[in-house]
């Protein structure tokens, strides 16, 4: 059980999957009264275990709530509740919903426009860091909506990550585009090197080491280079997750009447090894086995 002494602020979280399991449980370390939910009953055990509130349906989290947190598959996934009359009825009024999965910018100017008609503040606020930084509290948070509204929601974002504000609403989501399309294209690259090494004779984590503070440096080198050295692609980022936030990049940039053609490369890497491997269930640093099915049958 947690004995952090609680405080009154009262949140309520969707989705308590992969990233949404150690959020709350940074959430309730911190003393928060929390309320999760998830469609799969069985993914709130563990929450269950340490004392967290678990409860039978999305609206019966978020009566009362001060806060609602949604960390869902996609924006589809997040209208389809917010669409909900019960719901909406359901909802405190001036309460502020944080919905921290990775959607298109366009809904999360959607969401902030149904709740505003119920008199509820909204932040656009998708993460980066993966599993480890959901364990750690160090998710970068970018978050968009009004200033006044990210400020209201700083005590709570601080127990899960770093927020930082970024603009107006949709603007969290659009920097959270713009981050998966450099995350894709650079495990693309660390994709490439680690197979160079391999295949050269060099010692891939010797050469990690050599590189640590270089210009190559960085997490996806030094974290995803060694699952694809060690073939570790248990999931932290699921390998369909990153292919539907490329597709949102695309789609995004088509709006906006730019190509993109490092992202639509690597866009079509991903359909490959997702669709027609149906190896979307893993980590997206299993791109590497994409390329190792290119260089095999090239053969």
């Amino acid at each position: 059980m947690n004995k952090t002494k609680k405080i009154a602020t009262q949140i309520a979280f969707l989705g308590t999957g992969l990233m949404g399991l150690p959020m709350c449980q940074n959430l309730f370390k911190a003393g928060f009264s929390l309320r999760c939910w998830n469609r799969t009953k069985n993914k709130t055990e563990p929450l269950a275990k340490i004392g967290v509130e678990v409860v039978e349906t999305a609206n019966k989290a978020i009566e009362g709530a001060d806060f609602i947190i949604s960390m869902l598959s996609d924006g589809a996934a997040v209208l389809e509740l917010m669409q909900s009359q019960e719901l909406l009825n359901s909802l405190k009024s001036g309460a502020i919903w944080i919905d921290m999965s990775s959607t298109k910018p366009e809904e999360g100017r959607m969401q902030a426009a149904l709740l505003e008609i119920k008199n509820v503040g909204h932040l656009d606020a998708p993460v980066s860091g993966g599993t480890k930084g959901a364990e750690n509290a160090t998710l970068a948070i970018m978050a968009g909506g009004t200033k006044a509204t990210f400020d209201a929601s700083r005590s709570v974002l601080i127990s899960i990550g770093r927020p930082l504000f970024v603009g107006d609403s949709g603007s969290g989501q659009l920097a959270k585009l713009a981050n998966q399309a450099i995350v894709a294209i650079t495990i693309g690259a660390v994709a490439e090197a680690m197979l160079l090494l391999k295949k050269g004779g060099a010692d891939p984590a010797a050469v990690r080491k050599a590189l640590k503070g270089g210009f190559a440096d960085g997490t996806i080198l030094q974290q995803h280079g060694a699952r694809m050295t060690e073939r570790n692609f248990q999931p932290g980022g699921p390998a369909h997750l990153q292919l539907k936030d490329l597709e949102n990049v695309l789609d995004v940039a088509e709006q906006l009447k730019l190509k993109l053609p490092s992202t639509q490369h690597i866009r079509e890497r991903f359909s490959f090894l997702v669709n027609e491997m149906e190896l979307g269930h893993i980590d997206h640093s299993g791109l590497f086995l994409e390329l190792e099915h290119v260089n095999t049958s090239r053969r």
